[in-house]
């Protein structure tokens, strides 16, 4: 039995983004609020095979993600075959295809959702990267599979840094898919039908097609055809997209039927925010549709000593030269307060934990000042007379 199987449902689980689900988010996420499952960016299987050895970054993670899941992109199915044995030399959970971006550089090479419209090629790649992890669980080497010395080496340099890794099992972990309605009109119905061929442990489905990008409202019900369709398989069928809040997460899970939902934005600028996954459950459990938990809210300091804390920790991981790539991230967490606005525009500013340490400082001293202002206007202003 896969570890999917064993996921209490419904599954609610951390969505792949590219450029945000790096290892120190999902680090974050996993201390602060832990989904149920996590995905890493996406990467392609020509950089896992070939590719100069930093671009094997976006596989580095924590064991304090698990279980956690590696996610692939191309179209070359003897590259996804090598791909697969170093996603199980590294360790991982499982191993999801993406079958759904939407950027047009990566689908109109036919990767990504441009595998909609070659399900021939999506087969290929399912079948190699099956055999792959298969090959890999019955004791053939990485050079076997046909990764050069140098591949191979930096491989097992990751599993030594990785903090309480213990070494690789050689075990069968299950395969995924995470893809669209369709490429340029909704084609949901047969495409799902075209991927239970080859049994994948999950499909994930954005309810959107490609062309739509990310405009418009997902079209769960679309989703919950694709539900509908899964049911008696082997297969668990996921939804995505426009899941805002618990009561969303509610609403979809009640209305499509889906296994699972995977969150995606709602998590940005908020790793607290898988806290309330089991609360959920629990009113799904009752159907208590109505009466989902409320928001998880922290007081400001908790919420800036979290956003400290994620900065230093990617400041080590990465060095102050890349602080560059964190900015958004501090960006997200600065909303819903008094001034968050202008604490936003100084966050895109900072290159160093030490300048992020000096603007929190400043916003501290100009709110306090903010607020001694405020608090002698209130004093000079005569109270009216007693009626």
């Amino acid at each position: 039995m896969s570890f999917w199987q064993s996921l209490l449902r419904p599954v609610i689980g951390m969505a792949p983004m590219d450029g945000v689900t790096d290892a120190t988010f999902r680090h974050t996420v996993a201390m602060h609020g832990k989904p149920d499952v996590s995905f890493t960016e996406f990467t392609h299987v020509h950089d896992v095979c070939r590719g100069p050895e930093f671009l094997l970054d976006s596989l580095i993670y924590h064991e304090a993600e698990r279980p956690i899941v590696a996610q692939l992109y191309g179209k070359e199915p003897d590259l996804f075959y090598q791909a697969a044995h170093a996603v199980c030399e590294l360790g991982f959970d499982g191993l999801d295809i993406n079958m759904g971006c939407p950027s047009r550089s990566v689908a109109s090479s036919g990767s990504g959702a441009g595998l909609i419209r070659t399900p021939d090629v999506a087969h290929s790649i399912m079948q190699a990267a099956r055999q792959g992890i298969a090959d890999w669980a019955a004791g053939q080497t990485l050079e076997g599979a046909g990764l050069k010395p140098g591949r191979v080496a930096a491989l097992r340099r990751m599993n030594e840094q990785r903090q309480d890794a213990c070494p690789p099992v050689r075990r069968t972990i299950p395969l995924s898919v995470k893809t669209r309605l369709g490429y340029d009109v909704v084609v949901v119905d047969q495409w799902i039908e075209h991927l239970l061929r080859e049994q994948p442990a999950v499909i994930s489905l954005h309810g959107r097609t490609l062309q739509q990008m990310y405009r418009g409202e997902a079209d769960w019900n679309a989703i919950a055809r694709a539900a509908e369709i899964v049911k008696g398989s082997e297969t668990l069928l996921f939804g995505n997209g426009d899941v805002h809040s618990y009561h969303d997460i509610i609403r979809r899970v009640r209305d499509s039927g889906v296994d699972g939902v995977l969150v995606g934005r709602a998590a940005l600028g908020a790793p607290w925010f898988f806290r309330q996954k089991e609360e959920t459950r629990l009113v799904l459990q009752q159907h208590r549709f109505e009466e989902g938990p409320e928001p998880w809210v922290l007081p400001l300091d908790v919420r800036f000593a979290v956003l400290l804390d994620h900065a230093r920790r990617f400041e080590a991981a990465c060095g102050q030269g890349q602080f560059r790539r964190m900015r958004k991230h501090l960006g997200w967490y600065c909303k819903g307060f008094p001034h968050a606005a202008s604490l936003r525009a100084n966050m895109f500013r900072v290159s160093s934990v030490a300048d992020l340490e000096q603007v929190l400082a400043d916003f501290h001293v100009h709110c306090a000042s903010f607020t001694e202002a405020s608090d002698r206007m209130l004093l000079s202003v005569e109270p009216s007379p007693a009626l």
